[in-house]
């Protein structure tokens, strides 16, 4: 008798209190899926971070040039830049143009806009240094420049002039510069030896 006595009370308890029974195991469904799904956002975290990472380590260095720039420049010297850069980007790393620098010479013969070669060489000449004279090339022969066309401070149009060189040999020729001697046309295979034949007599370098 007590036994069944208990266990109604307990089954009228439960009866009367199934609301509140029925709200609190729906609160703990609520509470359970909430973590679950914490949990598994933060592990998605976590396995984003690890392939971004991945991603970045594979990125591999962007190629570089060493080239020279001197003249009429800030600081000129030699430089390593990216190879995607231009000549534009080697000014402004160099300084910038001296105060000095022949502008005019410049705009007409200088391409900022030209893609940068491992081993360039840019020269930029000052205002006057066209006018000097009189001028020695290697071999010892004076000649003033109206006579005869100096190699370090021509214009490309000035060399293509030339016999046998063309615009392709006369942006070599700028790109290499200053020479010290005309023969260094040939030293540096600038030219190849009958072109140079042509014209040694008709350039001047001092």
């Amino acid at each position: 008798m007590n036994d069944e006595s208990i266990g109604s009370k307990l089954e009228n308890l439960v009866f009367a209190n199934r609301l509140l029974f029925f709200y609190g195991l729906l609160g703990l469904l609520f509470v359970g899926v909430g973590l679950f799904l914490y949990k598994s956002e933060l592990l998605g975290s976590k396995t984003k971070v690890e392939v971004l990472g991945s991603f970045d380590a594979q990125v591999p260095n962007q190629a570089k040039v060493t080239v020279e720039i001197a003249g009429a420049i800030v600081k000129p010297g030699v430089y390593e830049l990216l190879a995607s850069d231009r000549v534009e980007r080697l000014l402004i790393a160099s300084g910038g143009l001296s105060a000095n620098a022949d502008r005019e010479w410049i705009s007409k013969n200088l391409n900022k806009a030209a893609k940068l070669v491992d081993g360039q060489k840019i020269y930029v000449p000052k205002e006057g240094e066209q006018e000097l004279a009189p001028i020695k090339s290697g071999s010892g022969r004076s000649a003033r420049l109206g006579e005869a066309i100096n190699i370090n401070n021509a214009s490309v149009a000035e060399l293509d002039a030339l016999s046998g060189i063309g615009a392709v040999r006369a942006q070599k020729i700028i790109d290499n510069r200053p020479f010290s001697s005309v023969e260094e046309l040939l030293a540096k295979k600038i030219l190849p030896k009958d072109v140079y034949e042509k014209i040694k007599d008709k350039v001047v370098a001092p």
